[in-house]
């Protein structure tokens, strides 16, 4: 039997996101709006909507559905913002920010899912979406600074690099701990020459590898 994807995609944003809290109408918008299954192997399709972490290969995952919507949310996003997303993966957190109208540059180290990544968010209508293959902890230097930061990986703490590379306004968002076990989401945000940093509860990421993190 056919599984119905907008369908599943409907039940995803309602049981697992809206049930848990998050109500902006445009990150839940967004999230209905990107075919998720697109974002993984064609054999693992029938678990893109699942309420769990799905592999995509080289020990890397995309993110639950609850923890992309509430990160997302975080953010804070208006239309225009710049955000720069350290671990692009599969490259699906990268098409919702882009679904949101953010301008969007993405860092991925693993040659494999950036060639695959770029070439999924072209075809998927996301090629303004900008990729770059490097050590994520050093940020995109030559781009900032960005109104916003997400990392989608946990480090032992917040890259410096990444933290120069902020605007004022700006957020950051980043799991830190000093193990997936031990991990909690802290939230940087500068505003006024300050940082105010805030931890926003426990989460489970891979590991943020470069050099500054793992």
């Amino acid at each position: 039997m056919r599984v119905d994807m907008r369908r599943s995609r409907e039940r995803m944003v309602r049981e697992q996101i809206e049930a848990r809290g998050v109500r902006d109408p445009r990150v839940l918008a967004a999230m209905r709006r990107v075919p998720r299954h697109l974002f993984v192997d064609e054999a693992l399709h029938g678990q893109a909507y699942a309420d769990h972490p799905v592999p995509i290969g080289f020990g890397q995952t995309i993110s639950q559905p609850y923890i992309v919507a509430l990160m997302t949310w975080y953010l804070e996003l208006e239309p225009g913002m710049s955000v720069l997303e350290i671990g692009t993966g599969s490259g699906y957190q990268a098409a919702v920010l882009d679904e949101m109208g953010a301008r969007v540059w993405t860092v991925e180290r693993i040659p494999e899912l950036y060639d695959a990544a770029r070439v999924r968010l072209s075809r998927l209508g996301h090629a303004g979406v900008r990729c770059k293959l490097d050590d994520g902890t050093l940020g995109w230097p030559e781009a900032g600074p960005f109104d916003r930061i997400l990392v989608t990986a946990g480090g032992p703490d917040v890259p410096l690099p990444l933290l120069a590379q902020l605007a004022d306004p700006g957020i950051l968002l980043i799991p830190v701990g000093g193990s997936r076990r031990d991990q909690q989401l802290v939230m940087v945000r500068r505003q006024g020459g300050e940082l105010l940093r805030e931890n926003k509860g426990g989460v489970v990421f891979v590991d943020l590898v470069g050099r500054h993190g793992w």
